[in-house]
Protein backbone atom coordinates (compact mmCIF):
# COMPACT_ATOMS: atom_id res chain seq x y z
CA UNK A 1 0.00 0.00 0.00
CA UNK A 2 1.29 3.42 -0.92
CA UNK A 3 2.02 6.00 1.71
CA UNK A 4 -0.71 8.60 2.07
CA UNK A 5 1.58 11.37 0.83
CA UNK A 6 2.44 9.51 -2.39
CA UNK A 7 -1.23 8.66 -2.99
CA UNK A 8 -2.18 12.34 -2.72
CA UNK A 9 0.66 13.31 -5.11
CA UNK A 10 -0.56 10.78 -7.69
CA UNK A 11 -4.09 12.15 -7.36
CA UNK A 12 -2.78 15.68 -8.00
CA UNK A 13 -0.75 14.41 -10.96
CA UNK A 14 -3.84 12.83 -12.55
CA UNK A 15 -5.76 16.08 -12.04
CA UNK A 16 -2.94 18.10 -13.64
CA UNK A 17 -2.69 15.69 -16.57
CA UNK A 18 -6.36 16.23 -17.41
CA UNK A 19 -5.60 19.88 -18.13
CA UNK A 20 -2.20 19.45 -19.80
CA UNK A 21 -2.31 19.26 -23.56
CA UNK A 22 0.84 18.21 -25.34
CA UNK A 23 1.11 18.52 -29.10
CA UNK A 24 3.45 16.69 -31.48
CA UNK A 25 5.49 19.90 -31.80
CA UNK A 26 5.37 20.46 -27.99
CA UNK A 27 6.02 17.19 -26.15
CA UNK A 28 5.41 16.83 -22.41
CA UNK A 29 8.40 17.21 -20.09
CA UNK A 30 7.71 15.24 -16.91
CA UNK A 31 9.76 15.62 -13.73
CA UNK A 32 10.04 12.91 -11.08
CA UNK A 33 11.54 13.61 -7.69
CA UNK A 34 12.84 11.13 -5.14
CA UNK A 35 14.75 11.75 -1.94
CA UNK A 36 18.16 11.16 -3.53
CA UNK A 37 17.68 11.86 -7.25
CA UNK A 38 15.70 13.65 -9.96
CA UNK A 39 14.59 12.38 -13.34
CA UNK A 40 13.32 14.18 -16.46
CA UNK A 41 11.46 12.52 -19.33
CA UNK A 42 10.23 14.09 -22.55
CA UNK A 43 7.22 12.15 -23.76
CA UNK A 44 5.27 12.26 -27.03
CA UNK A 45 1.75 11.45 -25.87
CA UNK A 46 0.40 10.90 -29.38
CA UNK A 47 2.84 8.09 -30.18
CA UNK A 48 3.15 7.01 -26.51
CA UNK A 49 6.95 7.14 -26.74
CA UNK A 50 9.66 8.57 -24.55
CA UNK A 51 11.77 10.87 -26.72
CA UNK A 52 14.42 11.70 -24.13
CA UNK A 53 15.25 10.90 -20.54
CA UNK A 54 17.96 12.00 -18.15
CA UNK A 55 18.51 11.80 -14.40
CA UNK A 56 21.05 12.81 -11.81
CA UNK A 57 22.39 9.26 -12.10
CA UNK A 58 23.62 10.04 -15.63
CA UNK A 59 27.39 9.49 -16.01
CA UNK A 60 28.06 13.03 -17.25
CA UNK A 61 26.25 14.57 -14.32
CA UNK A 62 27.05 12.13 -11.52
CA UNK A 63 30.77 12.95 -11.63
CA UNK A 64 30.05 16.68 -11.19
CA UNK A 65 27.64 16.25 -8.26
CA UNK A 66 28.24 15.42 -4.64
CA UNK A 67 24.58 14.62 -4.07
CA UNK A 68 21.77 14.22 -6.60
CA UNK A 69 18.86 15.31 -4.45
CA UNK A 70 19.42 19.03 -3.87
CA UNK A 71 18.67 22.27 -5.71
CA UNK A 72 22.21 22.58 -7.13
CA UNK A 73 21.86 19.15 -8.73
CA UNK A 74 18.41 20.07 -10.02
CA UNK A 75 19.73 23.21 -11.68
CA UNK A 76 22.61 21.36 -13.34
CA UNK A 77 20.19 18.66 -14.49
CA UNK A 78 17.99 21.31 -16.10
CA UNK A 79 20.95 22.90 -17.89
CA UNK A 80 22.27 19.58 -19.21
CA UNK A 81 18.78 18.50 -20.29
CA UNK A 82 18.33 21.78 -22.18
CA UNK A 83 21.58 21.21 -24.10
CA UNK A 84 20.61 17.64 -25.01
CA UNK A 85 17.08 18.66 -26.02
CA UNK A 86 18.42 21.37 -28.32
CA UNK A 87 20.68 18.78 -29.97
CA UNK A 88 17.58 16.66 -30.62
CA UNK A 89 15.76 19.68 -32.08
CA UNK A 90 13.27 20.13 -29.22
CA UNK A 91 12.97 23.74 -28.07
CA UNK A 92 9.35 23.94 -26.87
CA UNK A 93 7.78 21.64 -24.29
CA UNK A 94 4.81 21.45 -21.94
CA UNK A 95 6.09 21.32 -18.34
CA UNK A 96 4.50 18.61 -16.18
CA UNK A 97 5.53 19.04 -12.55
CA UNK A 98 4.26 15.58 -11.68
CA UNK A 99 2.00 16.59 -8.81
CA UNK A 100 4.87 18.17 -6.90
CA UNK A 101 4.72 21.76 -5.69
CA UNK A 102 6.44 24.27 -7.94
CA UNK A 103 9.19 25.27 -5.53
CA UNK A 104 12.58 23.99 -4.44
CA UNK A 105 14.05 21.33 -6.71
CA UNK A 106 11.18 21.36 -9.24
CA UNK A 107 11.55 25.12 -9.65
CA UNK A 108 15.35 24.76 -9.98
CA UNK A 109 14.91 22.23 -12.80
CA UNK A 110 12.48 24.56 -14.59
CA UNK A 111 14.80 27.57 -14.24
CA UNK A 112 17.76 25.52 -15.50
CA UNK A 113 15.75 24.48 -18.56
CA UNK A 114 14.70 28.08 -19.22
CA UNK A 115 18.31 29.31 -18.91
CA UNK A 116 19.25 26.67 -21.46
CA UNK A 117 16.72 28.05 -23.92
CA UNK A 118 13.78 25.66 -23.57
CA UNK A 119 10.41 27.42 -23.82
CA UNK A 120 7.37 26.44 -21.76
Amino acid sequence: MLAERERRRRTRHRRIRKRLRSMPERPRLCVHRSLKNLCIQVIDDFQSKTLFSISTLNKELKDKLDYGGNKAAASKLGNLAAEKLKQKGITKVVFDRGGYSYHGRIKAVAEGLRKGGIVF
